[in-house]
């Protein structure tokens, strides 16, 4: 058990690190190439000395989060043989995670480069994103569906509903729903990737309560899923220290894709679809936000919130953005704590005991 922890921490470190010292060689190279954000023009008042700051940071926590998790399993010294060089197999569920991030994040890369080229806040067209997440949701469940991933809607465990051949249904709406989630809130400095922190962070300590509890849970390799979120909250954190106000880097489409994408992947492989609503709560009620205020817009031709999604309406109410930013974290904690508890209440429930 020893040196499987070890490497969960390892893969933390190893995100952190790679995160924290890569980011401002990333930043250097973008204002080189002059690879800016776009600001709207409904914000650009408020919001107009963003305009330019490099955009397209969510290369680096992705690939830093990647290579936390490679990296973490190697052996460079061991009890029995001293110091040398062992390579620990990749388990499926582990890769089908990384394959989730890499998948989302390549199609937010592409929108951004669209973007960029353009030089506007516009990127791919519906269609064409939707296709390219479609790619991804189809090859993922396809995939899962060959290791033994479970195909009934769960809350904290199965609830006995059965999607079948539908499940694909349900891989798109949990890829693209969080994707959106988080790209609706990366719109304040930190907003995003503090809150992801804080998501991905209560995921390492589900995942690794069901390895350690086998008996309760049907995860797809969650030891594996440990180590894959540690190593995204060590990147995350790594990135939120050049990305919290004032800004040096944006994360762009390629990092709330990414997120989004292992979010997904973390609540259908620990079998935990539902609880991903209360964890990521605060991405629930941005793009509700948004839905509410188009949808009574269209109806009424009158606006619920002063703009949406609902951190804007907080900055326009005269709220600091920093304040709106760490009241949006505090209430994501909450969601993790709430989260959290409804996990281990069931863990209880079930005949379990604190180990």
């Amino acid at each position: 058990m020893g040196c499987r922890v070890i490497s969960l921490l390892f893969a933390a470190a190893i995100g952190l690190v790679l995160s924290l010292f890569g980011t401002p060689l990333v930043i250097r190279s973008l204002r080189k190439r002059r690879v800016g954000q776009f600001i709207q023009e409904e914000i650009l008042e408020r919001h107009g000395h963003k305009q330019g700051i490099p955009t397209m940071g969510g290369v680096v926590f992705v690939l830093a989060a990647t290579m936390g998790y490679f990296l973490s399993h190697t052996r460079l010294w061991t009890p029995s043989t001293g110091f040398t060089f062992e390579w620990e197999p990749l388990d499926p569920g582990g890769l089908l995670a990384i394959f989730a991030l890499l998948g989302m994040a390549a199609v937010g890369f592409v929108d951004d480069l669209t973007k960029v080229s353009n030089k506007r806040s516009l990127g791919l067209g519906k269609a064409a994103k939707f296709g390219a997440q479609l790619v991804v949701a189809v090859v993922f469940a396809y995939w899962a569906g060959e290791v033994g991933i479970s195909t009934e809607i769960s809350f904290v465990r199965p609830i006995g509903i059965d999607l079948g051949v539908f499940f694909v249904v349900l891989v798109l709406l949990m890829l693209t729903g969080a994707a959106n989630g988080v790209n609706i809130a990366d719109g304040m400095d930190g907003l995003a990737s503090g809150s992801a922190a804080l998501v991905v962070g209560a995921y390492t300590i589900i995942a690794f309560w069901q390895w350690r509890n086998p008996a309760f849970y049907s995860a797809v390799d969650p030891l594996e899923l440990a180590i894959v979120s540690a190593a995204m909250f060590g990147a995350l954190l790594g990135f939120l220290w050049w990305n919290a106000a004032p800004a040096r880097i944006i994360m762009g489409d390629v990092g709330s894709e990414g997120i989004g994408g292992v979010l997904a992947a973390l609540a259908l492989l620990t079998d935990t679809h539902l609880l991903l609503v209360v964890l990521g709560g605060i991405y629930v009620a941005e793009t509700l936000s948004v839905i509410i205020q188009v949808g009574v817009f269209k109806l009424t031709g009158k606006r619920v919130f002063r703009m949406a999604p609902i951190h804007h309406h907080f900055d326009l109410a005269g709220w600091p953005e920093t304040t709106v930013v760490v009241r949006f974290w505090i209430l994501t904690g909450i969601g993790v704590a709430l989260g959290l508890g409804m996990f281990y209440a069931d863990f209880i429930s079930t005949g379990g005991l604190l180990r």
